[in-house]
């Protein structure tokens, strides 16, 4: 392989580092609720200020990235991104509000791009979803260093007072302007041209392919599942164990090392087994873990491995529901792309069903369960639909 395809290659996957910075709304949250004395509901909200506009923005960008090209969507994504990130240097609660939005905007713009661009660069088919787990890959090593940008934040920039916590934001902005130099000079060739007469209407419409339309609410609440464990992992140590903030930071961590090493090992195996069957093992223990966090008290300890263990076991379902969407209507690539990424908004719905469940009920159970909700769904993708490949 040429080095200048490699570097290509590089600065795609790097991209996917940026895509990462969402998760950053886990950690942060209790930091925002603790700074502005919000309720457990308020700190819900704020997942949903960062996925809701996957909700608005999937679709209609898949439609312009057949004019402007992938690699450029890419780059107008980040470049949303890096302005959104000064703005919560005000230090006020409503910028940091416009900071979450602005890093949701950006990050909406970016998943519907980063997926299919890997397909520029990447032409082999039959290695499409371990390439996809490759990209999740450094992005689940994104999450992970979010706790530690934010440490960072307070501890270093903002000399240890937890009202600077906001000061992580620019340093999001600052590796973000580093992608997007890389990106700048990687010569990616522009991908054929798509139907560039398509409306919103039209690429709805796709939803009425039934398998489709399974893969769709499948990446709901995948991504579900995904947003309320790392949201609900530090208020289970919190609620159950007496930890404080700064310990409790530890739960998202252990959360997403074991997802980094989880999507690690998959994109390795699933070039040796079925995609699907190594959905339905994950998906399956995935269920008894979830039980488990939710209606047995453990140690501490075993809590964790809990909470990484549900990391672990759904970091591959994402990408391999979406080669699953793509390969089914490969000529709709970009299309496909927005519809599949207006399904990411399950990252807000679940935070504040979470927030609400627990202040509801007066016990973090009642969160957990809602994630159980999520794998009954994923379940029945897996064993009870057939799809097409």
């Amino acid at each position: 392989m040429k080095a200048k395809q490699l570097s290509c290659i590089g600065a795609v996957l790097f991209s996917f580092f940026v895509m990462g910075f969402c998760d950053i709304v886990g950690i942060s949250s209790d930091y925002a609720r603790e700074a502005f004395g919000w309720s457990q509901t308020m700190a819900g909200l704020l997942p949903s200020m960062v996925f809701v506009w996957f909700l608005f923005l999937g679709v209609p960008v898949g439609i312009q990235m057949n004019r402007w090209g992938r690699k450029n969507t890419v780059l107008i994504g980040m470049a949303v991104t890096i302005v959104g990130m000064i703005v919560p240097l005000i230090g006020a609660s409503w910028a940091c509000l416009v900071g979450y939005a602005a890093l949701g905007i950006g990050n909406a713009i970016l998943q519907v791009s980063e997926n299919p661009l890997i397909k520029n660069v990447v032409t082999d088919e039959n290695i499409l979803t371990s390439s996809l787990t490759a990209g999740q890959v450094v992005k689940a090593v994104s999450s992970f260093c979010g706790p530690f940008i934010m440490l960072f934040a307070v501890n270093i920039l903002g000399g240890g007072d937890k009202q600077q916590w906001y000061l992580a934001f620019p340093v999001l902005g600052a590796i973000t302007l580093l992608s997007a130099l890389w990106l700048i000079l990687s010569p990616i060739e522009r991908e054929p041209v798509e139907d560039t007469e398509v409306t919103v209407g039209g690429t709805f419409a796709l939803l009425r392919n039934p398998a489709i339309l399974l893969l769709f609410f499948g990446i709901f609440f995948a991504v579900a599942i995904d947003v309320g464990t790392n949201f609900v992992s530090s208020k289970v140590m919190i609620s159950r164990y007496g930890w404080s903030l700064e310990e409790a930071g530890i739960a998202p961590q252990v959360y997403f090392i074991c997802r980094t090493v989880g999507a690690f090992v998959g994109m390795f195996l699933m070039t040796k087994i079925s995609d699907m069957y190594y959905f339905r093992i994950n998906i399956a223990v995935c269920i008894l873990v979830i039980l488990s966090l939710a209606f047995v008290r453990l140690p501490e300890i075993w809590a964790l491995a809990q909470i990484g263990a549900v990391g672990f076991l759904c970091s591959c379902i994402f990408p391999i529901i979406y080669s699953m969407a793509v390969q089914n209507k490969p000529d709709k690539a970009n299309l496909i792309s927005g519809l599949m990424i207006t399904a990411v908004a399950g990252g807000g719905a679940a935070t504040p069903l979470i927030g609400l469940a627990t202040d509801a009920a007066g016990t973090i159970t009642a969160g957990v369960c809602v994630l159980l909700l999520c794998a009954a769904y994923l379940a029945y993708c897996a064993f009870g639909i057939k799809t097409v490949k």
